[in-house]
């Protein structure tokens, strides 16, 4: 199966052998094994809170303190905790210390990051071929991520208790930030033609294709997201399983339904393991007319406050 964040692309054998053989593949290839990728520039609020993650001391006054540097950021952050998704008992809050402190330390960590990402998708200046992948990658990590909180919501629907392990919220988070390596590669490329280098923008992309999964693990790993972020991004099993159904099993299905309303020929080659109520997921999901399926996207994207 191909990389999540590439669903909508069709395979092209002959194009993806000619990039790998090339030299702007190679040298892709040698920074990974290297880890000299380039990580996504992050606003120093966002590197600070990350780095605070790392630490057991860290409080929630400490994250509160650091978001007050970034006006815009605390903002995002108070308007997610007050958001359906991520407020359960519908108790608003005002100030960020209460926002940090429903939302949890790792949580608001991870929704920072995502926001940070999906900005910078959109604000970084590089070559117009660049920036319209960058946009195109943002739209379609709020897909993914939209349709894994649709999914996720189905299976709870079909059996609550059995299925309260997992986690709405981060089941969008971990869509949002499936492509991340993306935004490494696109840069990399960018650098490649500012060298006075040429190589053909469909090439570029089964360059992207075939390391975008690798490239997204390095940075959430370099990071410190967990294992089910690192999963989904890398579309491979990394831990033995707690439950029957994973985050991993949550963003093949998402991406499997979003291949069926895209009609993309390459659902025919894109197998999904489902238990029983996998499989009532599916059928749900995939009987909705397009309309009633985007709006239950929009309305999943609206109620989490990105």
């Amino acid at each position: 199966m191909n990389h999540l964040s590439f669903y909508w692309l069709a395979d092209n054998h002959q194009a993806l052998m000619q990039s790998l053989k090339s030299e702007f593949s190679e040298l892709v290839e040698q920074s990974l094994k290297t880890g000299r990728i380039s990580l996504p520039p992050l606003p120093a609020a966002v590197a600070r809170i990350q780095q605070l993650c790392t630490k057991e001391s860290t409080t929630v006054s400490d994250v509160a303190d650091c978001l007050i540097d970034d006006p815009s950021l605390a903002a995002v952050v108070i308007r997610i905790a007050n958001s359906v998704v991520f407020n359960r008992r519908n108790i608003t809050c005002n100030d960020l210390m209460t926002a940090v402190g429903r939302l949890g330390i790792i949580r608001v960590r991870d929704i920072v990051t995502a926001q940070a990402i999906e900005q910078l998708k959109h604000s970084i200046d590089l070559s117009s071929e660049c920036n319209k992948m960058l946009a195109s990658s943002a739209h379609n990590a709020r897909e993914l991520g939209a349709t894994m909180l649709l999914v996720t919501e189905t299976f709870k629907t079909l059996a609550p208790k059995e299925y309260d392990y997992l986690k709405d919220e981060k089941a969008l988070l971990v869509g949002l930030l499936a492509d991340i390596g993306l935004f490494c590669l696109v840069n990399e490329y960018h650098l490649y033609l500012e060298r006075g280098n040429y190589l053909h923008e469909d090439i570029a992309m089964q360059v992207f294709q075939s390391r975008c999964s690798s490239i997204s693990q390095f940075v959430l790993k370099n990071w410190g997201f967990d294992l089910d972020f690192q999963e989904v991004a890398s579309n491979q099993e990394l831990q033995s399983p707690q439950h029957e159904v994973r985050y991993l099993d949550i963003a093949r299905i998402a991406s499997h339904l979003l291949m069926f309303r895209k009609r993309d020929d390459a659902i025919a080659e894109h197998e999904v393991e489902l238990n029983a109520e996998g499989a009532e997921v599916l059928f749900e999901l995939s009987n909705l007319s397009d309309h009633d399926f985007n709006e239950k996207l929009r309305s999943a994207i609206l109620s989490s406050g990105f």
